[in-house]
């Protein structure tokens, strides 16, 4: 039972990597960072070709984490290859978000384990189906946000702090250290609002009597020493900066500055009305029935809620600063799913404690399909990219501009597959070009002869079909191709109306054209 547990919480993680291999743009530095060092090495004269240097602008952020992916991911890349299953880069692309999920993976199993030995067994299969039920952890976990390489070293601390003997009173010293150190290193290297929760969890130890101020004070400026000349080390070569703290520089231009505040504000509020039930569903009302009906959930939530609480006083607000304490509110929801499924079935309370705790898992597992198949739908630059390489896979040299939307979208760097870096067993020789300037018209693309197609973007006024020129000029572009993407939903209600055979379609999927594929007019093919 305990490996199956462990295996459907990989299963769920790798389905939403196969069901959508694509990226976004707040994922692209890492993604390509990783690229970079697969493919290039990491030496000194090989940075001249990383994508921060090539496309320079972007905010400083941390290697670490890419590197380690890059370096665990090579002997999983090696047997890929021997048995055949990778084909050309963008299945490299997948095979590293595989093995970044499944070390996530990892420390949901440990949290796992750290359930059935504080709270039972029982709680810990309810742990592991009401996580992989919810959205955004499992679709998450294998993307190369900063947030998700945080989330494995805090999930261990948290883990540190309560995996014990069910009748324990505290952790050992041994363990607060290792739970220190961990947060510490995460807030130093990879986000640095993990330090508020390092806070909190630091002022319950003091404040329970775990360990002496001397000792936390004496583990967290070792730690912290120890994470900011690693990071100032590795991040000072690979920027060519010295000295360089990526996440204290992230840190004064988004917050002491106040950049971050030009992606928008919400009410303070906004994380415990908004955020947090939409990381955990139907999940919240068995949280809080964890928490009314055990004192050691109390306890256990008491840091983060105050971690929530702080962070709320930043006016930028986003889902993903939440992640690293959605683990402990499905603990609660577990304990409290646990505590309702344990009534007397032949009592009333019973059989309303089991279809409470079954309606809040099936209505996060619907709410969880329907979230994916749209976020699956999402990502149309990957979309396009994938069609083209298919599309001209048979000519030599090709010159194809990406436009802003597609860039941002999936066309990352690993679907470049037909220009070096290959692959030494890809066997490829193509010379393509994919050109990535922006703010170029469609005017000077016409004018530039050496582009010969374009992945372009629709306006939402201007529907494929109807491609008549007004951005690209009729006789020096065809159209070959058209990618849809994602809108929204809508009702159905008519469908209901023709039976319970059709009644699933009563939710529509409403998708539009978003990029064009274009051939210039009268070329020659290579």
């Amino acid at each position: 039972m305990s490996t199956a547990l462990d295996l459907a919480l990989l299963a769920a993680s790798w389905t939403h990597v196969f069901l959508a291999p694509y990226t976004k743009v707040e994922e692209s530095f890492n993604l390509h960072a990783t690229h970079d060092v697969l493919f290039y090495g990491v030496e000194w004269a090989s940075l001249p070709k990383y994508d921060h240097f090539v496309f320079p602008g972007a905010v400083p952020r941390t290697f670490v984490g890419s590197i380690l992916l890059a370096w665990v991911s090579t002997p999983f890349l090696r047997f890929a290859q021997y048995f055949d299953l990778l084909v050309s880069k963008s299945d490299i692309q997948v095979a590293i978000r595989l093995v970044l999920a499944t070390c996530n993976v990892a420390g949901f199993a440990y949290w796992r384990r750290s359930v059935a030995d504080r709270y039972g067994r029982k709680t810990s299969l309810l742990f592991v189906l009401i996580t992989i039920c919810q959205f955004h952890l499992p679709f998450w976990m294998g993307r190369t946000l900063p947030n998700m390489f945080a989330l494995l070293p805090v999930n261990i601390a948290l883990c540190k702090l309560w995996k014990r003997a069910k009748n324990a009173t505290k952790p050992t010293p041994a363990a607060i250290d290792i739970a220190i150190a961990l947060m510490v290193f995460s807030g130093v290297v990879f986000r640095a609002e993990v330090a508020i929760l390092l806070a909190s969890t630091v002022a319950q130890i003091l404040l329970s009597g775990w360990a002496p101020l001397k000792r936390v004070i004496k583990v967290g400026l070792i730690s912290a020493a120890v994470s900011i000349v690693l990071t100032v080390i590795v991040d000072s070569y690979f920027w060519q900066q010295w000295p360089l703290w990526p996440e204290l520089y992230g840190l004064y231009f988004n917050v002491i500055q106040g950049k971050s505040s030009e992606w928008g504000v919400s009410p303070f509020y906004a994380y415990f009305t908004t955020h947090l039930p939409k990381l955990l569903l139907a999940s919240l009302p068995l949280v809080l029935i964890g928490a009314i009906t055990d004192h050691r959930i109390r306890s256990l939530l008491i840091p983060s809620i105050s971690f929530v609480f702080l962070l709320s006083f930043l006016g930028h607000k986003e889902w993903r600063f939440l992640v690293y304490v959605i683990p402990v509110f499905n603990v609660a929801a577990a304990q409290g799913a646990a505590y309702l499924t344990t009534r007397k079935l032949g009592t009333i309370w019973g059989r309303l404690g089991f279809l409470l705790t079954a309606g809040c898992i099936g209505i996060n597992l619907c709410a969880t399909i329907v979230w994916t198949v749209s976020s699956s739908q999402n990502y149309p630059g990957g979309d396009a990219m994938a069609r083209f390489n298919e599309m001209y896979a048979q000519e030599k040299h090709v010159h194809v501009h990406i436009s802003n939307l597609a860039a941002q979208t999936g066309a990352s760097l690993f679907q470049q597959v037909h220009t070096p870096p290959y692959p030494p067993w890809a066997g490829n020789t193509a010379l393509w070009i994919y050109n990535k300037t922006e703010n170029v018209t469609p005017a000077q693309l016409t004018a530039n002869r050496q582009i010969t197609h374009a992945i372009a973007e629709i306006a939402p006024s201007n529907a494929a079909n109807s491609f008549d020129g007004t951005r690209f000029p009729r006789g020096s572009w065809k159209l070959t191709g058209v990618v849809e993407s994602f809108d929204g939903l809508s009702l159905d209600m008519n469908a209901l109306k023709r039976g319970l055979t059709e009644a699933w379609q009563v939710l529509k999927f409403v998708k539009s054209e978003k990029l064009a594929i274009l051939e210039r007019a009268g070329r020659r093919r290579i």
